[in-house]
């Protein structure tokens, strides 16, 4: 499609326009840049210096990758207004394999160390099928790609729920699934819901931004915000390679590896869309040779996150968004985008004042964000053919990865290799699917 832009790919706006239009990024892509390390940090228990640190270096890495991936360095990064951030997909496989490793006696920061060497090894993964992109796309189909999406929304929606409670302490002290803690996430839900379902684009985009402030200072108002620590916190932060170490565990690779790979399918589909909002190619040498470099630079952003004690980098789909809403498609706007993010990130302030928000409240938020997930793949798998191969591939893909998940003890007289391979519902799914569309006659969907 061919969309009226103000501004084009290699244009320049005017300063004021420019820093406008990259604050609208940024609060698109915040909540889900934050997310995923404050889950991890509460599954895993970690104090307030740990998880203010990890915040930070999440948004500090996610502007480094923005601006790679719209700077285009050499043949890294696809030049297009593509913002890069923290990844939903690796949440499961993440918490499972750093509970598996704690449970067999390491500490929580063993742990952590592990799955940045389980996330830096498979940056590989997509480094590599960017070679191959072309091919890629023949193998892994919408029906796999669907499913997957999918089974991510669906195993989260336990995280998001435990959330909703008060999260794993709330569990402990026996305060889980209180009044306080249902009123705080209802409201976040209420509000998000009442917003996004206005007629005003700005408050649709914002709606997660704005939801998540009424729920923090309302929990404010029940005292339920502690704040008392953010004075002893430094002014500034560096990022300090390899803070944790690196570790790695051959059976929880191979849920990492695969997943690499459905990003990689996530972030063509992204990359496409960008591409068309921005008057670009969405086929030809042009077309390919931008995902290409594209997929190269996710992978070389999350070998870079993982070395600077951050997730897994992909693409966000929401700044589309804002791209259609502005009518600003200037690669140029991604380098401001970057220095926001990377600003944000060297001040541990904004860490504690986000780690500080109440798990209620981040739970009223985060039970729609995975729900929606769900919905998308939902909609991918929409747009197939579900004749008898496509639905018994779906069925049985769903009824392992979604089984593995609510009864994870079916896999405890396995030997550790193939335990830790299928304990992620998502990897055991997703692999399933991937096996059936390959084996099964018929055409592949």
């Amino acid at each position: 499609m061919t969309t009226e832009l103000l501004y084009g790919l290699d244009d320049k706006p005017p300063f004021r326009e420019t820093i406008f239009v990259a604050l609208q990024h940024v609060f698109a892509v915040f909540v889900g840049i934050i997310t995923p390390p404050l889950i991890i940090c509460n599954a895993l228990k970690l104090d307030r210096s740990d998880t203010v640190f990890l915040v930070s270096m999440s948004l500090f890495v996610s502007g480094l990758a923005t601006l790679i991936q719209s700077r285009r360095i050499g043949p890294v990064g696809s030049g297009l207004l593509s913002i890069q951030g923290t990844s939903f997909v690796f949440l499961g496989p993440i918490i499972t394999a750093a509970g598996l490793r704690m449970s067999a006696g390491a500490t929580a920061t063993a742990a952590l160390g592990m799955i940045f060497g389980l996330c830096l090894a498979g940056s590989f993964v997509a480094i590599t099928i960017s070679q191959f992109i072309r091919l890629a796309s023949r193998v892994i189909t919408p029906l796999v790609t669907g499913t997957v999406v999918t089974l991510i929304g669906l195993t989260l929606i336990e995280v998001g729920i435990t959330s909703m409670g008060g999260g794993f302490d709330a569990r402990r002290d026996g305060s889980f699934g209180s009044p306080n803690n249902l009123l705080l996430s209802g409201i976040v839900v209420v509000v998000i819901v009442i917003l996004n379902s206005s007629s005003i684009p700005q408050l649709r985009m914002t709606s997660v931004v704005i939801g998540l402030a009424a729920g923090y200072l309302m929990a404010f108002a029940m005292g339920r915000v502690d704040l008392r620590g953010l004075g002893q916190l430094p002014i500034v932060t560096a990022p300090v390679p390899l803070h944790y170490g690196l570790g790695f565990n051959p059976g929880a690779f191979i849920p990492f590896a695969f997943l690499y790979v459905i990003t990689v399918i996530e972030s063509i589909g992204d990359l496409t869309a960008t591409s068309s909002l921005t008057n670009q190619p969405i086929t030809g040498d042009v077309y390919f040779r931008r995902l290409r470099s594209g997929i190269l630079a996710d992978g070389i952003n999350s070998l870079l996150a993982a070395l600077f004690n951050s997730f897994p980098s992909t693409t966000f789909a929401q700044n589309n968004g804002v791209i259609q809403l502005t009518g600003v498609g200037s690669r140029h706007v991604g380098t401001f985008i970057a220095a926001i993010l990377m600003l944000l990130g060297l001040f541990p302030v904004v860490g504690g004042v986000v780690q500080a928000l109440p798990q209620a409240v981040l739970g009223g938020a985060t039970i729609i964000m995975f729900g929606t997930v769900a919905v998308a793949g939902i909609r991918i798998l929409s747009g197939i053919d579900m004749n008898r191969r496509s639905s018994i591939i779906v069925a049985v893909s769903l009824g392992l990865g979604l089984g593995v998940t609510f009864v994870p003890d079916i896999l405890h007289s396995l030997p550790e290799l193939p335990r830790n391979t299928l304990s992620s519902g998502i990897a055991t799914g997703g692999m399933c699917a991937l096996l059936l569309n390959t084996i099964l006659p018929g055409k592949r969907s």
